[in-house]
């Protein structure tokens, strides 16, 4: 299954799939492919994040693929929503009815305190509306509060569809099951809701223009016997570990790691720091071996988050001491590209895609 759908990733990877690339080995492939941009929770540096808006924008402004983040709601439909805790992303807070819900939950060893999906009905969530989650740094967003629903991965799947045949190219979908572990102990299971709708909407197969995503290897491991679609292990901070796993992140991160990952999974998202880390000024420091190692172990390197606000860029790309200012992401991105990688996640697509062909 796994070494099928290394073929699948390279397939995936090109922009114009030909005969002959679909004949191509995975190697060969890759060599002819342009990085894919990924719409990271849409193109949520212009619109608040995981909402159709920012998914549609995302298309337009040239992003590859589209990022959904998968949570659960009471009657076990999936919807978009970076954290099942939702006072940041919506205007729940403003909803008198459901202010009894407010809550305290322990999600993967955190606490945190608001109102959370899984509390919901979908009905009751689609009363709700998204408003941008980081206003201090994207102030303009927030004309856009109020406007627009939580999405279900359903209405993303069939907007996928729909944005591919206005755009006269294939627009792929990048799921992520958030804190699976966590809703399969409350009996949400993420995962198999999301193989039977990527089933139903003719995605669970070869080259099909899909990556499912996690921060865990378990449930990776589950998918991997009931998928035909990549598989991307997500990794967080170094000293972290997943949910269930006794290795941290950084061991994973390790050649030795990324061969134990390519037993399962396709890919890696690690966060930035692995291939270019900072220096304690906040400027870039020397590339490490980690795309170089990923590549060895069979893996493509897909690395998160991409933004131009000075606050995420490295020092010397920042146009003032303003956190909200907007610096030079093209310039980060081409460090990045320069050092191999085979896509990416970006608040701004336009600003991935003038990287990627200027």
């Amino acid at each position: 299954m796994r070494n099928l759908r290394r073929l699948a990733v390279a397939a995936a990877t090109l922009s114009i799939v030909s005969p002959a690339a679909a004949s191509a080995d995975a190697s060969t492939a890759k060599a002819k492919a342009k990085p894919l941009v990924i719409g990271h929770r849409g193109a949520s540096g212009y619109r608040p994040e995981h909402t159709l808006a920012s998914y549609r924008l995302a298309a337009k402004l040239g992003a590859d693929y589209i990022e959904p983040d998968l949570v659960s709601t009471k009657d076990h439909v999936l919807v978009a929503r970076h954290e099942p805790e939702i006072s940041q992303t919506t205007n729940v807070a403003d909803h008198p009815e459901f202010a009894d819900r407010k809550t305290t939950k322990t999600i993967d060893g955190l606490t945190f305190t608001g109102w959370f999906t899984e509390d919901f009905t979908l009905a009751e969530l689609k009363t709700l509306r998204a408003k941008e989650r980081i206003p201090q740094f994207r102030p303009n967003n927030t004309r856009f509060d109020g406007r627009f629903e939580i999405p279900t991965f359903r209405e993303v799947l069939k907007l996928r569809k729909q944005l591919s045949r206005k755009y006269h190219r294939r627009i792929g979908i990048y799921p992520e099951t958030k804190h699976p572990t966590y809703f399969r102990s409350l009996g949400l299971p993420l995962e198999g809701e999301l193989v039977r709708l990527l089933n139903k909407f003719d995605l669970n197969r070869r080259k099909a223009p899909v990556f499912v995503q996690s921060f865990e290897t378990g449930n990776l491991r589950a998918l991997n016997g009931v998928l035909k679609v990549p598989l991307v292990q997500l990794l967080d901070a170094p000293a972290l570990k997943p949910q269930g796993d006794a290795r941290t992140y950084g061991e994973l991160a390790t050649p030795a790691g990324l061969e134990s990952i390519a037993e399962y999974a396709d890919g890696v998202g690690p966060s930035k720091d692995y291939i270019i880390p900072r220096n304690p000024d906040g400027s870039s420091g020397t590339p490490t071996s980690f795309v170089r190692d990923a590549h060895a172990a069979g893996l493509v390197v897909h690395p998160y988050t991409f933004r131009r606000e000075n606050t995420f860029l490295p020092l010397e790309l920042r146009s003032s001491t303003d956190p909200a200012g907007i610096g030079d992401l093209e310039s980060e991105i081409r460090q990045f590209l320069a050092q191999g990688i085979d896509g990416f996640f970006t608040d701004n697509p336009d600003v991935g895609r003038e990287a990627v062909d200027g």
